[in-house]
């Protein structure tokens, strides 16, 4: 998400990031880049002044040559790298960006697309980011704009945090729900060794499973996100299944972030099914897990809280050109990440 000034930029004030995990990262200006070549002396006419109007620079595609600049970007405004999840976007997504003219980036994002090539059937926004000395100048609406523009009349979705979600607003996106963020340990009981449910088996996915897991995706989520889910073998350090009567009737991952294990996408015939696919993956794991939660599950968010997992933040589910997501919200408990859907 975009960060967030907390006051004035100049003169030793203070901004926040909105970091992933929900929390302000404060990061003080009061020795401000020089734009000037002036080797590091402060100057009241240019401790402030960027070397050129924002605004004014073009914006272009980002390919993976960005990806170390993405990290940057990210690192600036107090998030973490995270170069595993932006080498995905931006092979899976499409990546915009403004170039620095004293180098790296302006501002970032990444936009994935789903459905057909030519004419998607939806549009998700995720990892807006605007370089600390290039706040409040409008970048990231400027961004936003662009994207849109491009997008045309592209149904689009993005999850916002409280401090991203006027500017959404103001751009025409709508509230149409919610993600909890939950993140720990998860402690198994003697319950969930003996077996979730009856009949409920899990495995680690094949190749031979990928045909059926692209079928049940497309009918989840209402539309075809390939370019998403054929990454995810080589993306993520876990791929399970979960099958029923011999039918597969969901599938999560487990993919690396920080000393995280992210749970997501995790699709599920039913809570039970979401149950033993979390409980398959958390034993194969040495890692905390983290998973982004869509808050009409309650049964599942119960129950991940009572075996280790605690409440970190909460995101805005938001739409523009839909009142509500395709595809069959009661199988879809997690995205693949909420940079994406």
């Amino acid at each position: 998400m975009v960060a967030v000034p907390v006051r004035a930029a100049c003169g030793g004030a203070r901004l926040a990031a909105v970091s992933p995990l929900g929390r302000h990262v404060a990061k003080s200006t009061s020795v401000p880049r020089e734009t000037g070549g002036r080797g590091g002396l402060r100057s009241d006419s240019l401790a402030c002044v960027p070397t050129a109007l924002p605004a004014a620079l073009p914006i272009r595609r980002l390919t993976l040559r960005d990806l170390t600049a993405c990290a940057d970007l990210s690192e600036d405004r107090g998030w973490p790298r995270e170069e595993h999840k932006w080498g995905f976007l931006l092979t899976a997504g499409r990546g915009y960006g403004i170039d620095d003219p004293d180098g790296g980036l302006v501002s970032a994002c990444i936009v994935t697309r789903y459905g057909p090539e030519q004419r998607p059937d939806l549009g998700a926004i995720g990892m807006v980011l605007v370089a600390e000395r290039y706040a409040r100048q409008g970048i990231g609406r400027h961004m936003m704009r662009h994207v849109l523009a491009e997008m045309g009349t592209t149904p689009m979705t993005l999850h916002a945090t409280p401090y991203g979600r006027p500017l959404y607003e103001e751009l025409g996106f709508k509230v149409i729900g919610r993600t909890e963020m939950v993140l720990g340990r998860f402690c198994p009981d003697d319950t969930d060794l003996e077996g979730i449910g009856s009949g409920i088996t899990t495995r680690a996915a094949t190749a031979e499973d990928l045909a059926a897991i692209l079928r049940l995706d497309e009918e989840v989520l209402g539309t075809d996100r390939t370019p998403i889910v054929t990454r995810l073998p080589a993306f993520a350090d876990l791929l399970h299944v979960a099958e029923e009567r011999g039918r597969i009737t969901g599938y999560a991952a487990a993919w690396p972030n920080m000393h995280t294990q992210v749970v997501g996408p995790l699709i599920a015939h039913d809570t039970r099914t979401a149950q033993a696919l979390v409980n398959s993956l958390a034993a194969h794991s040495d890692r905390p897990l983290r998973t982004d939660i869509d808050v009409r599950h309650e049964e599942l968010l119960t129950w991940l809280k009572q075996h280790g997992l605690a409440s970190v933040a909460f995101n805005a589910v938001m739409s523009l050109g839909i009142t509500e997501l395709p595809g069959d919200w009661r199988r879809r408990f997690a995205p693949v990440t909420v940079a994406a859907v």
